[in-house]
């Protein structure tokens, strides 16, 4: 609620300051929507009626809560929204990492601290400069982490606008950055809205080893290689697994091949540096892991969220995509009477694909 003392606060002179703030506290760029999101709320109820969502189940139990901020947060008027770039300068070349199937491919966001803890960290500490400027207000901090339309309202606040791949891209410097939020019921003055500068281009809809961008602006989740090897507890579908190369968690392809991703420039943030040389991590090494291992390396790490049975069925796919040889072969033996029958499967799958060596 309003106190007495923000209630007489500048409120331009303030957006000036949270966009100041967001700059000192390492944000590249904040901006400030409102919440009307129908447009948004109309292309998500359509995506989750054709069953894009996959089994990701939560996206319908939250109904319009994502797309009305104010259902989700009582009193919500704004949103102040922010971006983090992710790039790690220090990586391996993520194109001769795809090209080596003896390696493992993590998509680079995930190569080092959790993002959701260092982005919720800085929002933290805007909301708290904001406080004591303005008084006590309300407001709620989110990255990735709640019924969020994140895109939606990153557009509208200026800090890019949603590509033909459903990433948010922007003109300066690509989409390799994290997005998170600050709901407020302080009624800041609005930014504009982004402008969709994607052409003709449709360079992302081609590379989709899966095919997954069905249309331009429209994801199947399901053929998703990021949703296949992320989201997705169970099966993977066979036909879809000889696509998926050696991507372990995630895939940047899109982002790899989008033409703003010229300019994009390395993060630096030492939170997201590689760990555990995992930009360009053997794939027998990883699939040696124990369960106490897996544990161990991805500590503080997003990857750990998948879990060590869905770890070592992502590796097993990789393997069975990889050149027939002893040693891929061997490793695949070692796991084929793993107690994860998620695990087994997978296994055999790659080992019936090695069968000249059987």
């Amino acid at each position: 609620m309003h106190t007495a003392q923000n209630s007489k606060i500048d409120l331009v002179q303030l957006a000036a300051d949270i966009k100041r703030w967001g700059r000192e506290l390492g944000f590249q760029q904040t901006g400030i929507a409102d919440v009307e999101l129908s447009e948004a709320e109309t292309h998500l109820l359509n995506w989750l009626s054709r069953g894009r969502h996959g089994a990701m189940h939560y996206m319908e139990s939250h109904g319009t809560r994502r797309s009305r901020p104010q259902e989700f947060q009582p009193g919500t008027l704004r949103v102040i929204s922010a971006r983090l770039d992710y790039l790690p300068g220090q990586a391996a070349d993520t194109a001769t990492v795809l090209r080596n199937p003896s390696l493992g491919f993590i998509s680079r966001y995930a190569l080092g601290r959790d993002y959701h803890k260092v982005m919720r960290g800085r929002l933290q500490k805007l909301a708290e400069r904001i406080e004591a400027r303005a008084g006590r207000f309300q407001y709620r901090a989110f990255s990735d982490s709640a019924p969020v339309l994140e895109k939606a309202l990153a557009e509208k606040a200026g800090l890019g606008w949603i590509g033909k791949h459903t990433n948010l891209i922007d003109k300066q410097t690509g989409s390799w950055f994290f997005l998170g939020e600050l709901y407020t019921d302080l009624p800041l003055p609005v930014d504009r809205p982004a402008e969709n500068h994607c052409g003709t281009c449709q360079a992302c809809i081609d590379i989709c080893p899966t095919q997954a961008i069905v249309a331009p602006y429209e994801l199947d989740a399901r053929r998703c290689i990021s949703y296949l090897t992320i989201e997705l507890r169970g099966s993977i579908p066979v036909e879809l697994r000889p696509l998926i190369g050696n991507r372990i968690y995630g895939c940047d392809d899109c982002q790899l091949v989008c033409p703003w991703n010229r300019f994009a420039q390395p993060t630096s943030e030492a939170d997201f540096s590689p760990r555990h040389e995992l930009d360009a991590p053997e794939l027998i090494r990883l699939f040696s892991w124990t369960k106490e291992e897996f544990l161990e390396y991805t500590k503080g790490s997003a990857i750990r969220r998948i879990g060590y049975e869905c770890w070592l069925r992502n590796i097993a796919v990789a393997l069975g995509n990889a050149p027939t040889n002893e040693t891929v072969v061997n490793a695949l033996k070692a796991r084929q009477d793993h107690s994860s029958v998620l695990a087994r499967e997978h296994v055999k799958w790659a080992l019936k694909r090695h069968s000249a060596l059987l």
